[in-house]
């Protein structure tokens, strides 16, 4: 596989249902340094799995919009909205935050991210900037 097409898999994988999905995408000494609204956190593999856990007992539902994906050798860059629908209100989707990351694959698997992310703003506007 090439790194997009591994990247493209973690993106692809129904990751609010699917419980497999960390280990099917993720090397077991993967590292994501992440800078979001609420400050650094760094998550190694099985902290990113207790996210993906929280995530699954949040929402019904969690979708990528994915606006850009470029690969550089190893290194893929993605540029995404993530769509929510709540467990109390399944039939409704609302933009929950606006991504941008470097991902690093080794092996098939994703090994290193660096992430930025904000709360979305669902305004026409900012959405259609990722179109």
């Amino acid at each position: 596989m090439t790194p997009k097409e591994v990247v493209s898999k973690f993106y692809n994988s129904d990751i609010a249902n699917n419980s497999s999905a960390i280990e099917a995408c993720f090397h077991k000494d993967c590292i994501l340094h992440w800078h979001s609204s609420k400050g650094f956190r760094s998550l190694d593999f099985n902290t990113l799995k207790l996210v993906f856990e929280d995530v699954r007992k949040a929402y019904e539902t969690l979708r990528f919009e994915i606006s850009h994906m470029l690969q550089d050798g190893n290194s893929v860059i993605v540029r995404y909205t993530s769509y929510v629908s709540t467990i109390e209100n399944p039939n409704e989707e609302e933009a929950l935050a606006h991504f941008s990351v470097i991902w690093q694959v080794k092996d098939d698997k994703i090994i290193k991210g660096y992430q930025m992310s904000q709360l979305a703003d669902s305004s026409a506007q900012s959405l259609n900037s990722f179109s």
